[in-house]
């Protein structure tokens, strides 16, 4: 007897096949890797549809789940123009990972001093160096370049007190930003870790997001929502934005390359000598690139999505007490080439509050030497998708090149 409808789901279930969905709500129609998306995220997805700058369709990644702006989890080709609130605040935010000549089994039994070391190298939260610890050459190029910027959009000045951005180098953040020490499926040591462009990105996101709105409004443009408005390829601050993005980005791999360094000189004193392996991955997945996809040359926008091309090498985070993944690209053409960039919120900061109790958090982090105050309570791994089921999803995305768990998380 033939298998039947049921069965025939059940067996694509078995074989982890993705799961996709297509709403045609807009102009163009959305490609989505799961079939679980919240009604605000599909709602933002639709306006962003109806812009007559999106080229060919757009991709929401199998974390998608409502932004601010725009929906977390989403990959945008536009047609000469940029979406600001598309690319966010948090300009250049990702990921760093590096493999360690170390074995799990050469690990203190305990990990306190270890995580204390990494928390007195690298401020958090709102803290900064007391002065820059990033060689004077890098600091004096990126103020070069940052100065020209500024010399245009003096309004940039009034938003940050001045030099903070380099005391900012080489520093976590808040929020969903964190340092981890990990061990892999062969029982090898990692560091990875996950920062932006600090403030000074987030002071140029929300001064070109305002300045795009302005835009729109002088010109009348008619926008299903107000914080889709964008800079049209020659029109008044489209060259100045993507000089200021694209230095944002920037800031953002030095920025994490430079906390790479603290921390490995950190833990450094209280592990056996140990050296890092050449195998370094550090990606954006808050970005704009120029790229060519389905015969157009575009700027795509990732907004919580990370690059997979054929063999490209990247980074898909769990939540605080759940696995991480490095992973190689398949290069998938209705992706523009992407993937998510982690497990992605299931519900909001407020909620998780609300619903976990320190007692929950004891329970989904144990094994991982981690805050467990009420403080990070919002970034419990309950708050957060199942890892597990994400990859499921964009299993023709990407493929699994070592999983990691982590036992050292600190949190900004």
């Amino acid at each position: 007897m033939g298998a039947t409808i049921a069965g025939a789901k059940q067996l694509e279930k078995d074989f982890v096949m993705p799961i996709r969905t297509t709403i045609n709500k807009g102009r163009v129609p959305v490609k989505i890797y799961t079939d679980q998306v919240e009604y605000g995220a599909l709602n933002q997805l639709a306006n962003i549809a109806q812009l007559p700058i999106v080229h060919s369709h757009i991709a929401a990644m199998p974390d998608v789940h409502m932004g601010i702006g725009a929906t977390v989890g989403s990959v945008i080709p536009t047609l000469g123009a940029i979406i600001p609130a598309a690319v966010g605040v948090d300009i250049g935010c990702g990921m760093n990972a590096v493999r360690l000549t170390l074995k799990a089994s050469q690990l203190p039994e305990s990990l306190r001093r270890i995580r204390s070391a990494i928390e007195a190298a690298v401020p958090v939260g709102f803290d900064v160096h007391s002065r820059p610890s990033i060689q004077r050459k890098s600091v004096a190029q990126l103020d070069a370049e940052l100065d020209a910027i500024l010399g245009k959009h003096p309004g940039l000045t009034k938003m940050q007190k001045p030099q903070v951005w380099a005391k900012q180098l080489g520093t976590l953040g808040g929020g969903n930003h964190f340092i981890e020490l990990c061990i892999d499926e062969s029982q090898d040591v990692w560091i990875m870790l996950h920062s932006g462009s600090r403030g000074i990105g987030n002071v140029i996101g929300r001064y070109f997001i305002s300045l795009a709105k302005k835009d729109a409004q002088r010109h009348q443009l008619h926008l299903p929502d107000k914080d889709l408005a964008y800079f049209s390829e020659g029109a008044d601050h489209f060259d100045d934005y993507v000089q200021a993005v694209e230095w944002a980005q920037d800031y953002a791999l030095v920025n994490r390359r430079e906390m790479m360094r603290l921390v490995v000189d950190a833990i450094r004193p209280h592990l056996p000598g140990f050296q890092v392996s050449k195998e370094a991955i550090n990606c954006h997945h808050n970005y704009v690139a120029r790229e060519t996809h389905f015969g157009e040359q575009v700027f795509l926008t990732r907004k919580g999505a990370i690059a997979a091309g054929k063999d490209q090498l990247g980074i898909i985070p769990g939540s605080m007490g759940a696995k991480s993944f490095i992973v190689r690209g398949k290069g998938n053409a209705e992706s523009f080439c992407s993937c998510s960039h982690g497990a992605g919120r299931k519900m909001s900061r407020t909620q998780a509050k609300r619903q976990f109790n320190h007692a929950d958090m004891e329970a989904q982090t144990r094994g991982v030497e981690c805050r467990k105050d009420k403080g990070v309570l919002d970034e419990i791994p309950g708050a957060y998708k199942d890892i597990d089921e994400v990859m499921a999803n964009q299993s023709d995305l990407v493929e699994v090149v070592h999983t990691l768990k982590q036992v050292v998380c600190v949190k900004g």
